[in-house]
């Protein structure tokens, strides 16, 4: 089942300093029909003043991802992470058992857009951890979060242990991959789904279709009781995708 939600759909909040859509229900935005997603719980699209943002607020058991998609973020957290983020790169701030932070437009001259991720833990009161990268970008799919594995390591002939993602991306706490899809025009991907399993795709830049479903630019596509789904790029320019396969 493919079920789509518009981009000119999404709530809205404007605050001077912050232009907001939500995907799902969030702040003064709510919608019964929209809550989220399997564990995915929000994405908004966030378009930020030059030198404004969000000052130090908290938060628990959340799996914050920010992707900069234009300008770049200044971001400062109580567990000593002073970092810059500029256009392509993300991050994923593991708030655990309690995290502060905040997050500022890093530029006195141009705005910042980008999209704020949260996905819901399937651990609570886990140690706080950040993360953060530039993956590149390559066409086709690249992993930029997965499941948090535990591995075991072993250093001058002692065993120990250590954690992280198996392919390179984010370790994610939750059973569910972001993936970064890049399409060039005229390509198609088909995607595989195992059984069980929803996708969420957030449309990015670009035009795309999903199974003739067309997508563009802030559009998405809630997907379920499908084994496998095909993304085409008809248009002339390349096309940029979030996919997220979730439990």
């Amino acid at each position: 089942m493919i079920s789509l939600r518009p981009a000119l759909q999404r709530g809205k909040a404007n605050f001077g300093w912050l232009n907001s859509q939500h995907t799902f229900s969030f702040g003064d935005y709510y919608d019964p029909a929209h809550m989220g997603f399997s564990a995915l719980r929000v994405i908004n699209d966030d378009l930020v003043t030059p030198g404004a943002g969000f000052s130090t607020h908290g938060h628990r058991d959340m799996e914050i991802i920010s992707y900069v998609q234009s300008g770049s973020i200044a971001h400062k957290d109580s567990e000593g992470n002073i970092k810059v983020l500029s256009a392509g790169e993300f991050q994923l701030m593991s708030a655990g058992s309690g995290i502060t932070h905040s997050e500022y437009n890093a530029s006195e001259t141009e705005p910042l857009k980008f999209l704020q991720i949260w996905i819901q833990p399937n651990t609570l009161g886990n140690a706080p951890g950040y993360q953060q990268k530039h993956f590149g970008q390559a066409e086709g799919l690249t992993t930029i979060a997965s499941p948090f594995v535990e591995k075991r390591v072993e250093k001058g002939g002692e065993k120990g242990s250590g954690n992280g993602s198996e392919n390179g991306g984010f370790s994610l706490k939750q059973d569910a991959t972001l993936s970064q899809l890049i399409l060039a025009p005229g390509s198609e991907l088909i995607y595989q789904i195992e059984a069980g399993r929803k996708v969420y795709v957030h449309q990015v830049a670009g035009q795309l279709s999903i199974e003739d479903n067309p997508l563009t630019e802030g559009d998405g596509v809630k997907i379920s009781d499908m084994q496998a789904i095909t993304f085409v790029n008809a248009s002339a320019s390349q096309a940029t995708a979030l996919i997220f396969d979730l439990p």
